[in-house]
């Protein structure tokens, strides 16, 4: 037996998938058109989600993501950071590199969580919080090429956040609302990307698993 909804509840939500997907924003008759419902229904949905700060007008008046879902957005993040721990312990000790989960935060790469490996003489140190532009580094670039929809499966990179660190990083696909990559850096001139390609790969698959709905 289906489980009872809320229809009201689940309207609202719908609005918000919605205009995630429009990043020019929706008219309200536009709005009204893709949820299938008439413009009085959107406006009072409208209403109250504008209400909480979930919804905006832009200068031009068409509707979008408001910044009240940045609050949401953050109380979630340790919840992404728990799941992925245990697949980045992991890729750290089999590769024997500093791996790390990135999410976008606006245009920059915030780094969520960061696991280094027990087991080396020696390895970069990354920090937690470390911010830098989307375009700039592999994870950053890895995140880029999973919003383009580009089936490349990694990017490398090679000093452009630190010199002589080499970076590859491949996005989290198939988590709705979630921007990010798995990565890993070293400073490993020798880096054989063949061999650790695949387990990077590996864990952002497992990590998207575990966030799927």
């Amino acid at each position: 037996m289906a489980a009872e909804i809320s229809q009201t509840l689940d309207r609202g939500l719908r609005v918000l998938d919605v205009l995630v997907a429009a990043p020019d924003g929706l008219t309200i008759t536009e709005l009204a058109a893709e949820l299938e419902v008439s413009r009085t229904i959107v406006h009072r949905l409208v209403g109250t989600l504008e209400r909480h700060t979930l919804v905006r007008r832009d200068p031009r008046g068409r509707l979008q993501v408001g910044l009240g879902v940045l609050r949401l957005g953050t109380a979630v993040q340790p919840v992404i950071r728990e799941a992925a721990l245990p697949v980045l312990r992991d890729l750290a000790e089999t590769v024997g590199c500093t791996a790390h989960l990135t999410i976008a935060d606006g245009e920059e790469a915030l780094a969520l969580a960061v696991v280094e490996p027990s087991w080396t003489d020696y390895h970069v140190a990354y920090r937690v919080g470390s911010r830098h532009p989307l375009a700039a580094g592999a994870a950053g670039r890895a995140i880029l090429l999973g919003r383009s929809g580009d089936p490349a499966p990694y990017v490398v990179t090679v000093g452009e956040l630190q010199v002589g660190a080499r970076g590859l990083a491949t996005p989290v696909r198939d988590v709705p609302g979630l921007d990010a990559s798995v990565g890993i850096v070293t400073l490993d001139a020798g880096l054989d990307e063949a061999a650790v390609a695949p387990q990077v790969e590996r864990a952002a698959a497992e990590l998207s698993a575990q966030l799927s709905p």
